[in-house]
């Protein structure tokens, strides 16, 4: 449980930088700050994917409530406008806690009332709960105007005549639709009176949108107003869906059934705080694509990507004791296989995957690995993904998009001048920030982890003619990789060689060639490539992409777009990197108590991230340089999945249920 008081609460500077989120498991989320105040366009009580996980619109921004006692007004949210906040709600904020839901606790005239936000799980329905839970009042009321935006949540509205401010009422419920072709929002209440009287409110401000150099204007209408009589029920519950029928009175229902669902998801993880914490930010990435699972990659603008996923898999679903869940997100994307490529990403609008990723479909054969070492699954692997994997493996031998192709030295050489096909791929107008065509070294290290993930599935599944093809494939690739990427007189691996000059720059991309199950180097020079990444990039968050000593080595991620983009992956720390780096940590070090307790450290470093921007969450990035402020989104899927994984598999050593016996000699070549 996450708690703040006063001193956090009633501090606008301070409460306006943590974000709760909740999630519905379709993509759609409800988030703003512990001040009450939206500080992002995507902010919103209730962000609904229309069609899950995308086409995500902003329905329900924000609840202007006020407390009513004996006649007296005290407004209980908070808005930031050009120069002032109003109202100041915060003040009156004496508790904050996350348990596991947001919930708010105001004082108020010697009087406490509680509000409870969550999301019901499989539905674009949120549920805003109050109690008033101390003191008495003869005349105590609530009023709720809710603010509604029906807009795609990377914009913004403003005041028009196309809106229809109609609103149909009926007992316990209204309906709005104010624009043609947008989903009808419904609202589900136990008030007393309703108000149908609309108006629109005027020129919201976003500070974030502004610090991004983003549009951060905002104005939103607010169809009716409803009124609580708590000196009666002293209880007032707003069911807002866009699903029909959803009364107030299901509230408790839909509580208790979210509550037991949430506590089911920890109960077979241990009672470490650091695995249930991380295994409740799990659970928040995985969502529906039609009848299967994917996963978000980060909250709150990313969709499913496919490196994201791939990468995120293991630490999402199998350390979190979810296989099925693990084999129902691989089936889907073997289905989107085109050409040997995975997707990278799924459109917002449209139907056409883009396939822009050398690394995407290499990720997916290590995501095999790891299913099959855990549930022993085999058959699975045999029948839908083996095949699917062996033309992958085909395409990249022949040569694939963006000219991914294996060369005679038996490495993958990928893209061209201007293109960006690895994971570092900020690219600002024909600028690629960070180019790295020709032969990357994470490329290298996850092509070889293929070929020897392949030669065991071929030796098990019999097929003795690919088993051989793929072992000798696999010592080519692992001669000229020594050969051609290892660095003598810096003593770490060159982070990309493309025919010139190979590029020496010191970036965390050769952490891989220790930390995957297969790697090429002998016990010496992963040594020393463990020891130089921790040296030059290694921060108690995660890892930085490029060495403070560069030249090119930004300290901050700020400003506009192109500021950002171009800090991206020159410096900015990445805390899903912490995962790679203490598995190699730990298998060059051995896995000794030593060993442990220094990754322990990091570990408890890391975790401080979940209290300080996104609440109960690990953020996307921090900044090169101390005090490394966290930015970029504040729940990213990668960031939770390896550091949850490395805790798991290294530090605390759990099983997150009865595994099936280990299959070792499906994965040795």
């Amino acid at each position: 449980m996450i708690t703040f008081g006063p001193e956090v609460c009633a501090n606008f500077e301070v409460a306006r930088e943590r974000e709760w989120l909740e999630t519905n498991g379709l993509g759609g989320y409800a988030s703003s700050t512990i001040a009450g105040a939206n500080t992002r366009r995507y902010h919103g009580l209730l962000v609904a994917a229309v069609h899950p996980p995308v086409g995500r619109f902003v329905l329900l921004s924000k609840l202007e409530e006020a407390l009513i006692v004996d006649g007296k007004r005290y407004e209980l949210s908070a808005n930031q406008y050009s120069g002032a906040v109003h109202p100041q709600g915060f003040r009156y904020l004496k508790q904050f806690r996350l348990d596991p839901f947001p919930i708010f606790t105001f004082e108020i005239e010697g009087l406490e009332i509680e509000k409870t936000i969550f999301m019901v799980h499989g539905e674009n329905t949120v549920v805003v709960q109050y109690q008033l839970s101390a003191g008495k009042s003869a005349n105590c009321e609530l009023e709720i105007r809710p603010l509604i935006a029906f807009r795609d949540y990377h914009s913004t509205t403003h005041e028009n005549g196309a809106l229809n401010p109609r609103v149909a009422l009926e007992p316990g419920f209204a309906c709005v639709q104010p624009y043609a072709g947008l989903p009808r929002l419904f609202f589900g209440h136990d008030a007393s009176h309703v108000d149908a009287q609309g108006d629109w409110y005027r020129r919201f401000e976003y500070l974030e949108e502004r610090r991004r150099g983003l549009d951060f204007v905002e104005d939103l209408f607010t169809p009716l107003a409803l009124r609580f009589d708590l000196h009666q029920s002293q209880t007032a519950t707003m069911v807002t869906s866009t699903e029909n029928g959803r009364a107030a009175a299901q509230a408790g229902a839909y509580r208790h059934r979210e509550l037991s669902r949430r506590k089911a998801l920890t109960a077979s993880v241990g009672s470490d705080p650091v695995v249930t914490t991380l295994t409740a930010a799990a659970d928040q990435f995985i969502v529906s694509r039609g009848e299967q699972k994917t996963a978000i990659a980060g909250y709150h603008w990313f969709g499913d990507w496919g490196r994201d996923t791939m990468i995120a898999l293991p630490g999402l679903t199998l350390s979190t004791g979810r296989p099925e869940i693990a084999k129902s997100i691989l089936s889907t994307f073997a289905r989107y296989v085109d050409q040997g490529m995975l997707p990278n990403r799924f459109p917002e609008a449209g139907e056409t995957p883009e396939y822009n990723t050398v690394d995407g479909a290499l990720w997916f054969f290590e995501a095999a690995r790891a299913y099959l070492e855990q549930t022993g699954d085999a058959q699975f692997i045999q029948d839908t993904l083996y095949p699917v994997l062996s033309d992958i493996i085909a395409w990249h031998v022949r040569g694939t998009r963006y000219g991914i192709k294996m060369d005679p030295s038996g490495l993958l050489n990928a893209g061209e001048p201007g293109l960006q096909l690895t994971w570092m791929d900020a690219k600002i107008g024909d600028w690629v920030v960070t180019p790295r065509h020709g032969k990357p070294v994470e490329i290298q290290a996850l092509w070889y982890n293929a070929l020897c993930i392949m030669g065991g599935f071929a030796q098990r599944f019999g097929d003795e003619s690919a088993r051989k093809r793929y072992h000798s494939m696999a010592a080519v690739t692992r001669s000229s990789f020594n050969r051609i990427l290892w660095n003598e007189d810096g003593g770490y691996l060159y982070d990309v060689v493309n025919g010139g000059p190979p590029d020496a720059s010191i970036r965390p991309n050769q952490i891989f060639g220790v930390s995957l199950p297969h790697s090429m180097l002998t016990e010496e020079r992963a040594r020393k490539v463990v020891e130089v990444v921790e040296r030059e990039l290694l921060t108690p968050y995660g890892l930085r992409t490029l060495a403070r000593s560069d030249p090119r080595y930004r300290s901050r991620y700020e400003g506009g777009v192109f500021d950002r983009d171009s800090a991206y992956h020159q410096g900015t720390v990445w805390p899903w990197l912490l995962g790679p780096f203490i598995t190699a940590y730990v298998k060059v070090n051995g896995n000794s108590q030593a060993a442990q307790e220094r990754a322990a450290g990091w570990f408890s470093s890391v975790m401080e991230l979940t209290c300080e921007r996104g609440l109960g969450q690990i953020c996307e990035i921090l900044d090169g340089d101390p005090p490394h402020r966290p930015c970029g989104c504040v729940a990213q899927a990668w960031s939770v999945a390896e550091v949850l994984r490395a805790a798991i598999e290294v530090v605390v050593q759990i099983q997150p249920h009865a595994r099936l016996a280990k299959v070792a000699d499906a994965v040795a070549v």
